[in-house]
């Protein structure tokens, strides 16, 4: 049996699309904003500023070199931290725009990109429970070269005892998300694929908001 919950705006039961899906249809989110006198300007505003620190943390990973190795596990994390904020945000506030431009990929990239992100959503709540980063990343021999040469650690399946039915159903998928595009993969690509898309989203977020506040 699928996830099942109900709908915050009509109480109606749906099967959400994705984890954090609080209403069962593009209106009755529209009309939950208009009841809790939503900001869009505010919105965009927050987003845009958020785009803006991903952008600058992850900019920082091809130029950086790796004689630091704390300091470059550093700067993977806040880059994964950065980029699953800015795709939350665009999954809860602007889910109808996220999936069209989704969809405009071709099957295949669209793929890679559902992917790419569900693995560093994985990576992020592994990190979130005290997983080591160490055990994440691994430099591809000795020290020196680029941070964005990296690459991502294949993983044991999670232990998920203590999630409930669904969150265990969730992560597992964000595991298997992982293995398929991150593990063996450099962090420079994984996050060139990712930032690529988010700014995409979030440009397309902005035009819409606009367009709906004149």
């Amino acid at each position: 049996m699928g996830i099942v919950r109900g709908c915050e705006q009509c109480g109606i039961s749906f099967t959400p699309r994705r984890e954090h899906a609080r209403f069962c249809s593009a209106d009755c989110r529209i009309a939950w904003n208009r009841e809790n006198k939503a900001d869009p300007v505010a919105d965009i505003s927050a987003l845009n500023w958020s785009i803006t620190a991903m952008q600058e943390v992850t900019d920082r990973l091809p130029k950086a070199t790796a004689w630091d190795q704390p300091r470059a596990f550093a700067m993977i994390s806040e880059s994964v931290w950065w980029v699953t904020i800015v795709d939350a945000t665009l999954v809860r506030y602007h889910p109808e725009t996220y999936d069209r431009l989704l969809c405009e990929q071709n099957p295949s990239d669209r793929m890679i990109i559902d992917e790419t992100l569900g693995g560093l959503r994985f990576v992020r709540n592994q990190m979130g429970r005290d997983v080591d980063h160490v055990d994440f990343i691994r430099p591809p021999g000795g020290l020196g070269g680029r941070v964005a040469d990296w690459n991502w650690n294949g993983q044991a399946e999670p232990a998920c005892e203590a999630l409930s039915p669904d969150g265990r159903e969730w992560e597992l998928e964000r595991y298997r998300a992982y293995q398929a595009r991150l593990a063996g993969h450099s962090v420079g690509e994984t996050f060139e694929r990712a930032v690529a898309f988010l700014n995409l989203a979030a440009t397309g977020a902005s035009q819409v908001s606009g367009s709906g506040s004149r």
